[in-house]
């Protein structure tokens, strides 16, 4: 037998896998120390399995990351460390890194993705050090660096032609002197932060809309010097836009969507978020439905002077729209949100905090809506149990199926709603197995009795002590604790008074029933179903808005 054919007997079949099957395998273990492991079995092993170790190495404690510090540097090493990091996240240390800290990876050329994300220490000099050379980085992520200015974004646009995605979120400091050069030189760019950058005008935005066609998602946030021209150059260029958020542009007007190009379509507009722009009226509403057919997230909570003609077009997005937030829009009533509930039967999560003019009418339409998760009805103070047992899909009907009877609801606000009962929520919380989240600030039966407050989470430390003591929030474990407290309690010792209960077989309630059919029928409309998409957003309660998707964080 010859030497090669008795040395090939001796390797066993699985050292004989061909590389790529190797990788594959190992890219199926769950823990660095099962990595480290195989990397100990052969050199084979080591070298298939060292770049799967190495890609994030894991900085999430201080000896972690002087760890991987003196792996970077070691200069004889078996193998060059330094250029197999693809990804460093820094944000768990985020209080401990500083300038001094980075410069270790000031080797380390080959990294993609960079996330310094609350890094508050560093400076230009610091996030320079990395950048410089980095000619494969994808993204960068520096939110909350306010010592952080036009230097580290000029060293960007000089060094990273390949950027995609930029987050500099609260870097005050930033001008539009950087950010033209960066959209310049980085044509390439898919997603931009500019959160709280309050130097940006619009010379810097209409400079990305002219040179980064490939823009998926941009954030202005409070961005206060923004106007028109910035947002109709966005969405007239970008013709695979899926998100822009503006929320708190306070000079954005109608016009910014009236001159959009007429007859032209914006098919890819998923999510848009107008929150506070307070000049917007029902014709640009009109106008944005027209161009952007298949919006599913749309938010204009606090676009204070919109009416009921907003909500009817609104109804023409149908079964793609999904989330609807329309808190502070007081002239809304219960014709529009009938309309609504008929065209749009997909909507999951809907906000109408403070709008006033609602009744139980719109409140029992919503409750009919079968993919309902989150409501929010903060300060809608005209509702009462009626619209509560609607909620928990407790009807009259003996033959009702069991799909239909228990609710699918996750988050529901009732914060302020004065009428509500002690009867109705308890009648809620049994009925929504489900419930991760209840808000029932300000309402009588609960806040004033501390056996009940007992399950309420703390509030937050920055209320005055009037807001404490109307604080009423359960969520998590509190609210099945709270259930199982009031199923437990005798029932003449747990409600205070009798006859609070709204019954819907009364006359009178019948009677508001065939309005309401009225209602709906008068309006002739309907919807249609549709393959199920995802659910991505969450909501605060009243005027909180949610944070954005996780494809703006970079990992």
């Amino acid at each position: 037998m010859s030497s090669s054919i008795e040395l090939e007997h001796r390797i066993s079949p699985v050292s004989r896998l061909p590389p790529e099957l190797l990788i594959s395998c190992f890219s199926k273990l769950g823990s660095s120390m099962d990595l480290r492991s195989c990397m100990l079995v052969s050199k084979t092993w080591s070298r298939n399995a060292v770049d799967l170790l190495w890609h994030r190495p894991l900085c999430n404690s201080w000896a972690n990351l002087l760890n991987v510090v003196q792996a970077v540097r070691k200069e004889d090493s078996y193998f060059p460390y330094f250029a197999l990091v693809k990804r460093l996240n820094l944000s768990s240390l985020s209080d401990q890194i500083s300038d001094g800290t980075v410069q270790p990876f000031m080797c380390c050329k080959r990294i993609e993705r960079l996330t310094l994300t609350g890094c508050t220490k560093l400076t230009d000099h610091g996030v320079v050090s990395i950048v410089e050379g980095s000619n494969s980085l994808l993204a960068l992520d520096i939110t909350g660096l306010d010592a952080v200015t036009d230097h580290t974004l000029g060293a960007v646009a000089e060094h990273c032609p390949r950027l995609q995605g930029l987050n500099i979120t609260d870097c005050s400091k930033v001008t539009d002197e950087s950010l033209v050069a960066v959209a310049q030189s980085c044509r390439h760019l898919k997603r931009l932060k500019l959160n709280n950058c309050t130097l940006i005008t619009d010379e810097s935005v209409t400079s990305v809309a002219r040179h980064c066609p490939a823009m998926l998602e941009i954030d202005l946030h409070n961005c206060r010097q923004i106007t028109d021209e910035s947002i109709t150059s966005l969405i007239s260029r970008g013709r695979q836009l899926r998100e822009l958020r503006i929320a708190h542009c306070s000079l954005v007007t109608n016009n910014a969507f009236l001159e959009l190009p007429k007859q032209l379509a914006f098919d890819s507009l998923r999510i848009l978020d107008l929150t506070a722009c307070y000049q917007l009226h029902d014709a640009a509403v009109e106008k944005i439905i027209e161009a952007s057919p298949r919006l599913r997230n749309l938010v204009l909570a606090k676009c204070k002077d919109i009416t009921d003609k907003s909500v009817h077009a609104i109804t023409r997005l149908g079964k793609n729209l999904h989330y609807i937030h329309l808190g502070h829009c007081a002239h809304i009533t219960d014709a529009a949100v009938i309309q609504l509930v008929k065209m749009c039967n997909r909507i999951r999560y809907i906000d109408l905090a403070c709008c006033h003019r609602l009744t139980d009418a719109s409140v029992k339409l919503l409750a009919t809506l079968p993919k309902l998760r989150r409501i929010g009805l903060v300060k809608c103070q005209a509702i009462t149990d009626r619209s509560i047992m609607a909620l928990a899909k407790i009807n009259n009907e003996i033959n009702t199926p069991k799909s239909q009877t228990t609710s699918l609801l996750e988050r529901v606000h009732l914060s302020y709603c004065v009428h509500l009962t002690l009867q109705g929520i308890h009648a809620l919380l049994n009925r929504c197995p489900k419930l991760t989240h209840l808000s029932l600030t300000g309402i009588q039966g609960f806040f004033m009795r501390e056996d009940l407050t007992a399950f309420c989470r703390e509030a937050p430390p920055e209320f005055t002590e009037h807001q404490r003591t109307m604080f009423c929030v359960f969520s998590g474990p509190k609210i099945n604790q709270l259930r199982d407290y009031l199923n437990n309690e005798d029932r003449a010792s747990l409600y205070d008074t009798e006859g609070t209960m709204y019954d819907d077989r009364e006359a009178e309630d019948a009677e508001a029933d065939q309005q309401v059919t009225g209602m709906m029928h008068a309006t002739g409309l309907g919807g249609a179903d549709d393959e199920d998409m995802n659910d991505e957003d969450e909501v605060g309660e009243g005027s909180q808005y949610g944070e954005p998707p996780d494809s703006w964080r970079t990992r």
